[in-house]
């Protein structure tokens, strides 16, 4: 039976395979984002963006720290939220590529052609503070993380006669909070796409 790991690869060269059919018929031309099909310019939010305008309120604050924690759970799994501290963090995730097209959370054509190719994950880290003239100021961050691999999986380049890895590669992948086995993440900057998209939804706290 196939393991999680062969079955994600399996998807990615189909992906990859469709990816290079599309372009080869299609030219330069691109696709707009998945989670975004209308091919619309939206007017960037500001970060932090200014929610339940007004004098704060204990009912206004637990209402935004829960639509925070509403928007968050659709994208990531939630490390313990605690309305007291005033921020919600979250576990890391793989971002998804076009062999995930069903999956939101990455609206940017190029990042999630991006991570078709390589192992991308994203960890979302949302701030509520007090606004100086009222209401709560949400600041929204994800982060992005690149897995440092000494070269693709199942790549065969390099190897003249023998593959120095077997042809089934059966890394065990570790599903937990900040475990890997024999992986190793650092960061490549932030996602700015995936922030405006929870910033705008954040904003239609009434």
């Amino acid at each position: 039976m196939a393991t999680r790991r062969e079955v994600t690869h399996r998807l990615r060269a189909a992906a990859i395979m469709v990816c290079a059919a599309a372009l080869g018929s299609a030219g330069c031309a691109t696709a707009p984002p998945l989670d975004n099909p209308v091919s619309v310019r939206r007017a960037e939010v500001e970060n932090p963006v200014l929610v339940s305008p007004g004098q704060p309120t204990a009912e206004a604050y637990r209402e935004v720290f829960d639509k925070v924690v509403e928007v968050l759970d659709d994208y990531f799994e939630l490390q313990t939220p605690n309305p007291y501290e005033g921020r919600v963090t979250t576990k890391p995730r793989g971002a998804p590529g076009y062999e995930q097209f069903w999956k939101p959370g990455n609206p940017d054509p190029r990042q999630r052609l991006l991570a078709t190719f390589q192992s991308i994950r994203q960890v979302a880290t949302v701030e509520i503070r007090a606004g100086e003239r009222g209401g709560y100021l949400v600041y929204v961050v994800v982060e992005k993380e690149l897995e440092d691999m000494p070269r693709p999986a199942q790549s065969a380049l390099g190897g003249a006669v023998f593959q120095e890895a077997p042809t089934v590669d059966r890394q065990l992948e570790v599903v937990g909070p900040e475990i890997t086995l024999n992986r190793t993440w650092f960061k490549v900057g932030r996602d700015y796409a995936f922030e405006q998209e929870i910033l705008r939804r954040i904003r239609q706290c009434k």
